[in-house]
């Protein structure tokens, strides 16, 4: 990867071209998670989250620099940092709003300034960070070398130079019946020419209003001092001569591998903020283990999506812990109504997608294997433009999901064939199971048949407990499958009891 084609989130630098989203983004509410995540960093950040790494490699070069990014002082740096690219396009914007050629030409080096000013800090931001990562350390480098490039030097010395030049000029205007005269002179040092109009306003009410700066980019430039740039520009053909010349040069100081770092860094920093502000109210991250030949386990695992709304709605999030053990490749879960069991299937891919990208968990540990892709299957309503049945609708869905070259991946399905017969579902449930055991793929069966639970070669059997009192306690443990544990719950949630049979008749 050349520098020109270097990216801090593609090892090899490869575009982005996501081919549209993804069921599971839906399915496991990443997309709720995503927005809330790039809600102050702009809209086009979005479609980093949708591309996936192509490699266990890719995955491990953005979870090196992820880790350098969540260092204070990086993570500190790179935020000044975006700040001060946002006041660059705002300069770009006041530029781009004035018809004035003279006042875009002096826009146009004070936004060459201010961007050598954004790289000049955050180079030496760098410098100082104890980096990590083959990507931000590569980063670095390429930046100091663009920075003490004798092209860069050049143009850096003339933008501060004709700067410098703008910021000192001087000139008395005389206006004595109907003439005006316009003479450079050095005059005793009265600051900034916006700050003398603040102090003339100070004094004489409304007097500002008649002056305005003239190199400014503000479109009311009064008509005198128009006049007065035009007089400047006869006495000092040269200066403005040298201002045109640069403003009208093709290099532009916005490199393409600092461009494409810039607007690639805040996936990382959105996530970071997101993650910062969670840990804040409490809510545990952790940075995954990836060895392969370690078990996928995780301790205190919870839906984020879920954690993120708790923050406002006040309610309860409950962690879990889970292993898949040596040749457990699929949990089947069991369990109550309204006992979490989606929830807690909606976690385990949460799990999976964020290891994937390269960032934290949100769990307090964790061991996540590397999947080339992740599958959902979520319950579907029957189709009313297509006039097929939910059964119909499920098929549908799952056909391309089964294929061969989806070997590996993890798969999350949640309460398929509900509307066939119990016979029928269990059938179907096994044969669905077995396939993707059979392609190598780990992942979760959420289901209210019992009979898919039952022990065989890669199948874990899981459910959703209920306390003594036949309430949901939103824990998941291993165990069998039972018959009672629906109707218990139903028979409390609607107090059909014995004693409360009794009570009532």
């Amino acid at each position: 990867m050349t520098e020109e084609e270097f990216s801090i989130l593609n090892l090899h630098g490869q575009s982005y071209d996501p081919e549209g989203t993804e069921a599971f983004y839906l399915d496991l509410n990443l997309l709720q998670i995503i927005e809330r995540a790039i809600a102050n960093w702009g809209v086009g950040v979005k479609k980093y989250y949708m591309y996936l790494p192509e490699s266990a490699e890719e995955t491990a070069y953005r979870r090196a620099v992820y880790g350098d990014v969540k260092k204070d002082a990086v993570y500190e740096a790179l935020v000044a940092y975006t700040k001060q690219l946002a006041g660059v396009a705002e300069l770009r914007r006041e530029k781009e709003a004035t018809t004035s050629p003279m006042r875009r030409t002096i826009w146009r080096i004070r936004e060459t300034e201010a961007y050598c000013n954004a790289y000049e800090t955050l180079a030496r931001a760098l410098e100082q960070a104890d980096l990590a990562s083959d990507g931000m350390i590569r980063f670095r480098g390429i930046l100091q070398s663009i920075l003490a490039d004798e092209e860069y030097l050049a143009m850096r010395e003339q933008t501060s130079r004709l700067l410098g030049e703008i910021r000192a000029l001087r000139f008395v205007v005389t206006y004595d019946r109907e003439r005006m005269s316009v003479e450079l002179r050095e005059l005793p040092e009265r600051g900034a020419y916006d700050e003398w109009l603040d102090s003339v306003s100070g004094v004489t009410a409304g007097a500002s209003s008649l002056l305005q700066n003239p190199f400014k980019a503000d479109p009311g430039v009064t008509e005198m001092e128009q006049a007065c740039v035009n007089i400047l520009m006869k006495k000092k053909p040269e200066f403005f001569r040298e201002l045109k010349a640069m403003a009208e040069n093709e290099t532009d100081c916005r490199r393409q591998e600092l461009t494409r770092f810039e607007q690639e860094i805040l996936f990382y920093l959105s996530f970071a903020t997101l993650q910062r502000d969670m840990e804040k109210a409490g809510f545990a991250f952790a940075t995954p283990d990836t060895d392969e030949n370690k078990r996928m386990e995780a301790t205190g695992l919870y839906d984020l999506a879920l954690a993120l709304a708790s923050r406002t709605s006040g309610k309860t999030v409950i962690p879990n812990d889970f292993y898949y053990g040596e040749g457990d490749r699929f949990f089947v879960l069991t369990g109550p109504n309204q006992g979490g069991k989606t929830t807690f299937a909606r976690s385990l891919g949460q799990l999976v997608y964020f290891s994937m990208m390269g960032l934290d968990v949100p769990a307090k540990a964790a061991c996540v294997h590397f999947f080339p892709s992740i599958q959902t299957h979520f319950s579907v309503e029957e189709s009313i433009e297509t006039g097929r049945g939910k059964l119909m609708e499920e098929l549908v869905r799952l056909a391309p999901m089964m294929g061969t070259h989806r070997q590996g991946s993890f798969v999350v399905i949640n309460e398929l064939f509900t509307t066939a017969a119990n016979y029928d579902a269990q059938i179907m449930g096994k044969r669905v199971l077995d396939h993707f055991v059979g392609l190598g793929c780990m992942g979760i069966y959420v289901t209210h048949i019992k009979e898919l639970a039952d022990e065989r070669k890669g199948v874990v059997s899981l459910r959703a407990m209920l306390n003594d009192r036949g309430i949901q306690t939103f824990e998941i443990r291993r165990g069998e499958a039972e018959d009672t544990a629906c109707a218990i719950n139903q028979v409390n949630k609607y107090r059909l009891t014995y004693e409360q049979l009794k009570e009532r008749l």
